[in-house]
């Protein structure tokens, strides 16, 4: 859990350092996330990473029965939520500065680590899929979404990607489930993420490598 907090801190100490050198007009940038372009991805990633601190002010279910990688299931993803989900970026976005959204991320983030710091690892909390999940758990799928979009944001700002050690190697162990990359690969964990989560294309023979190797493949739409 505490390796999981710190990459979470991290990855979102990084993201906002890097946009808060980002000029108001390159907010306006489109993504490889459509229809979002670079201010509404980040009002998206902002939602998501403050999602915890509503959820911990819940009763908690009696016991959890989704991990980290079940939360992306492809058939929670359905196209009302996935509606919802857009709309509700862009309304956020549309309602902010982009100074005033960088620096709420901050605040949001900030504040969801502070909550879960107050609560124990094996915590169960509900997602807004109804699943019951621990804590520890969900706050894996909060690196996943950070790091992810943080790669999407970085694409379409045309910047290096800033993927920070620790997020890497949480979310690389995610998509792994603690297995190798085969040598044959010949992937960091940058080149893992970003092929497995659809944001580099894939090879019929890394597809197959991969397959092989039992590596988990996400539904991503946080």
């Amino acid at each position: 859990m505490e390796s999981t907090r710190q990459a979470f801190r991290d990855e979102c100490a990084r993201l906002g350092a890097v946009l808060r050198t980002v000029p108001e007009p390159d907010l306006d940038r489109p993504t490889g996330c459509p229809p979002w372009t670079v201010r509404e991805l980040i009002a998206h990633v902002r939602t998501g990473a403050g999602r915890v601190t509503g959820m911990l002010t819940e009763p908690a279910p009696p016991r959890a029965r989704v991990d980290a990688a079940g939360y992306f299931g492809a058939a929670k993803f359905t196209p009302s939520v996935d509606a919802d989900r857009v709309a509700g970026a862009r309304r956020e976005a549309a309602a902010v500065t982009g100074r005033e959204l960088v620096a709420d991320f901050d605040r949001v983030w900030r504040a969801a680590d502070a909550a879960v710091a107050a609560h124990p690892p094996g915590r169960v909390v509900r997602t807004r899929h109804g699943d019951p999940m621990t804590l520890a758990d969900f706050l894996l799928t909060r690196v996943v979404e950070v790091a992810v979009h943080g790669l999407d944001l970085a694409f379409a700002l045309e910047r290096p990607p800033w993927l920070t050690p620790g997020a890497a190697r949480v979310v690389a162990g995610l998509l792994t489930g603690g297995r190798p990359v085969p040598a044959e690969l010949g992937w960091d964990r940058l080149a893992l993420i970003s092929r497995a989560t659809g944001r580099v294309p894939l090879t019929d023979r890394e597809r197959a490598a991969a397959g092989a190797a039992g590596f988990r493949w996400l539904s991503f739409a946080g």
